[in-house]
């Protein structure tokens, strides 16, 4: 049964390289054929773009859920890369700048956790969702760069901005918070029965 563990040692690494791998394989095999099918579904609204804004918070799902697992600063930021990695090394459609995101959306994420190692032992509501909050921000203004989306409409431009923290908060948040609320019932039970 999976536990928490503080501390970086042997278990810690292998729980966030297992995180790091799942999630990999979600996001390529998962949410990107997902992606690719709605976008070409918009693309004659004009509105295609908004896709990438929708899928954001699904994408950010191993950093948090690494920071659960092995609630110590750097987690977060490891587990988002490794399944960045996962999902390149395997045919993710980015390619390499899949990593460097990952990495960036890692250790945005943590922003709600730094600098007290209690708040990634508590994983509370105002952390779980300040660091979607950052997250979020942390995948926009990259790819707003990135990808030229400076040159969209306005109105697409900020349809794309709030899309994306929407996403990033009820996906990066509160389903991660939900999911581990689930664990920590799991845990407890574990722990009573013993």
């Amino acid at each position: 049964m999976f536990t928490r563990s503080s501390k970086w040692n042997v278990k810690a690494v292998i729980l966030i390289a297992l995180i790091g791998i799942i999630m990999g394989v979600i996001y390529t095999y998962g949410f990107n054929w997902a992606f690719n099918l709605i976008k070409l579904a918009l693309l004659p609204t004009g509105f295609a773009p908004v896709t990438d804004a929708i899928f954001t918070g699904l994408w950010l799902l191993a950093g948090p859920l690494a920071m659960y697992f092995v609630p110590t600063p750097g987690s977060g930021m490891v587990g988002e890369a490794l399944a960045a990695i996962v999902e390149m090394a395997i045919g993710g459609q980015w390619g390499a700048i899949t990593v460097l995101q990952g990495l960036i959306q890692g250790a945005s994420n943590e922003i709600g956790f730094f600098p007290k190692k209690s708040r990634y032992q508590q994983f509370s509501w105002p952390s779980v969702l300040t660091g979607a909050f950052f997250a979020g921000l942390g995948t926009f203004i990259p790819t707003y760069f990135l990808y030229g989306w400076s040159k969209f409409s306005l109105q697409l431009q900020v349809a794309m901005f709030v899309a994306t923290m929407i996403s990033a908060i009820v996906f990066d948040g509160i389903l991660v918070k939900l999911i581990t609320n689930l664990f920590d019932q799991a845990l407890k039970t574990k722990i009573a029965n013993e």
